[in-house]
C-alpha cells in the first residue's frame, strides 16, 4: 500500500505541476457542462411557417391567429400561392407550409369536414415530426373548441387533466442534464488515463518503472487511483452545478450516484489502460478511444431511446457501459430509484468493470 501511496502521490504532483492538465481537468468540464446544457436539446423552438390561406375567412383568421401568438412559430411569409411556399421550402427558408382551402368556413357551417394541409421540410425526419405535432395539436385544440361551441357548451363534457411525472415542467435540460454528466465523467476516466499511461512510453519512462521491483498491479493502481479521484470531484461539481443553476432535482441518495459512479469509472478506466496496452503513443491512444467513444455515446441512449433502436442494435449495447451509467444516473436523480431497483445493471457493470481491468493488467507486460 505505501508503493502504491507513493505513486499516487508523484501523479497528482506531475497533474499539478502541468499547466495545461488542469484547466482541462476542472474548468473544461464545467465550460461544457453549461454549453452542451442550452446547446444540446430536442426542442423545437422558431419555426419558421409560411401561411397560405385561401378562404380569407373569419374562420381562417382564427385557426391562423392561434400560431401567430404561439412562441414556437416565426411567420416567415404569407400569400395565397402556394407555389410560392413550396418554394421557400426547397430552398430552406421555412419548416413548414400550412394550406388553407376555399370553402373552409362554408364547410364548418355546414357541418362538414373543413380540409388543412400541412406541408413540413422533412430533410429532418425527427424535427420534422416534433413541427407537425405541434401544428397538430394547435389545430386540434381548434377543432375542439368549435365542437364546445356547436354543442353550446363552455367546455368539452370531459375534462383532462394532465399530470408528467419526474418532469413536471417537461423541461428538456432535466433529462440531457444527467447523460452529461456521464459523459464528462467517461472523458477524464477514458482518455486522461489511458494516455497518461502511454506518455510513459513516449518519453521513455517506462522502461525505469519496468526495471524496479514495482509490480504490475501497484503500478496501475497507482496510476488510475488519481483519475478515478479527479473524475469523483468532477462529478461532485457537475452535480452541485445542476442543482443551482438548473435545477436538476436529486430525488435520490447522492451517495448511491457516486457508488455507481465508482463502479463506472473501474470500467472506463479498464477500458483506457487496455487501450494504452496496444498503443505507441498518445496519438493513437487518442484516436483509438474516440472511435469506441463515438459509438458508445450514439447508442447510449442520451440522445435517442434504446428501446427505438434495431434489435442487433440492442444486442451491441450490453457491452456499452455509458448506456448502463446514464439509465442508472436518470433513475437516480429524477424517478429516487434505490439500490434495488438498479441493483441487476450495476452488477453487470461492476462484472464489466472486473473482466476489462483484469484483461488491461494481463495485456500489461512488465519485463525486467
Amino acid at each position: 500500500m505505501r508503493t502504491i501511496f507513493y505513486i499516487v502521490q508523484k501523479e497528482f504532483i506531475q497533474v499539478f505541476r502541468n499547466r495545461m492538465m488542469v484547466p482541462i481537468i476542472f474548468f473544461m468540464p464545467v465550460i461544457q457542462l453549461l454549453i452542451l446544457s442550452f446547446a444540446v436539446t430536442y426542442e423545437i423552438k422558431e419555426i419558421r411557417l409560411y401561411i397560405t390561406d385561401n378562404d380569407k375567412s373569419v374562420a381562417s383568421r382564427n385557426l391562423l391567429q392561434h400560431f401567430r401568438s404561439s412562441p414556437f412559430y416565426e411567420i416567415a411569409g404569407e400569400s395565397s400561392n402556394a407555389g410560392e411556399g413550396m418554394e421557400n421550402i426547397r430552398k430552406g427558408k421555412v419548416h413548414q407550409m400550412i394550406c388553407i382551402l376555399p370553402g373552409f368556413e362554408k364547410n364548418l357551417a355546414k357541418g362538414g369536414p373543413a380540409k388543412v394541409q400541412i406541408i413540413n421540410d422533412a430533410i429532418n425526419g425527427s424535427a420534422a415530426a416534433l413541427m407537425n405535432a405541434y401544428t397538430v395539436s394547435i389545430i386540434g385544440n381548434y377543432n375542439l373548441g368549435i365542437i364546445a361551441e356547436t354543442v353550446r357548451q363552455a367546455q368539452p363534457s370531459i375534462k383532462i387533466n394532465w399530470l408528467y411525472w419526474f418532469n413536471p415542467e417537461l423541461d428538456y435540460k432535466t433529462y440531457m442534464i444527467p447523460g452529461i454528466l456521464v459523459l464528462l465523467v467517461t472523458i477524464i476516466g477514458m482518455f486522461l488515463a489511458g494516455m497518461n499511461v502511454v506518455r510513459e512510453k513516449e518519453i521513455g519512462t517506462i522502461e525505469q518503472i519496468n526495471v524496479t521491483p514495482i509490480k504490475k498491479y501497484q503500478f496501475i493502481a497507482g496510476k488510475l487511483i488519481p483519475f478515478w479521484i479527479i473524475a469523483l470531484f468532477d462529478l461532485a461539481a457537475g452535480l452541485l452545478m445542476a442543482r443551482l443553476f438548473f435545477d436538476i432535482p436529486i430525488l435520490g441518495n447522492i451517495l448511491l450516484i457516486f457508488l455507481v459512479a465508482s463502479v463506472y469509472l473501474i470500467v472506463v478506466m479498464g477500458f483506457g489502460l487496455f487501450i494504452s496496452t496496444i498503443t505507441n503513443t498518445q496519438q493513437q491512444s487518442m484516436f483509438l478511444a474516440w472511435f469506441f467513444l463515438v459509438i458508445f455515446i450514439l447508442m447510449s441512449g442520451l440522445f435517442t431511446p434504446v428501446e427505438s433502436m434495431p434489435q442487433w442494435a440492442k444486442n451491441i449495447n450490453v457491452i456499452n457501459p455509458i448506456a448502463y451509467f446514464i439509465r442508472m444516473i436518470r433513475m437516480i436523480m429524477l424517478k429516487g430509484s434505490g439500490l434495488h431497483d438498479i441493483v441487476k445493471p450495476l452488477i453487470y457493470l461492476a462484472l464489466y468493470g472486473i473482466t476489462i481491468l483484469s484483461l488491461a493488467v494481463w495485456r500489461y507486460r512488465k519485463t525486467t
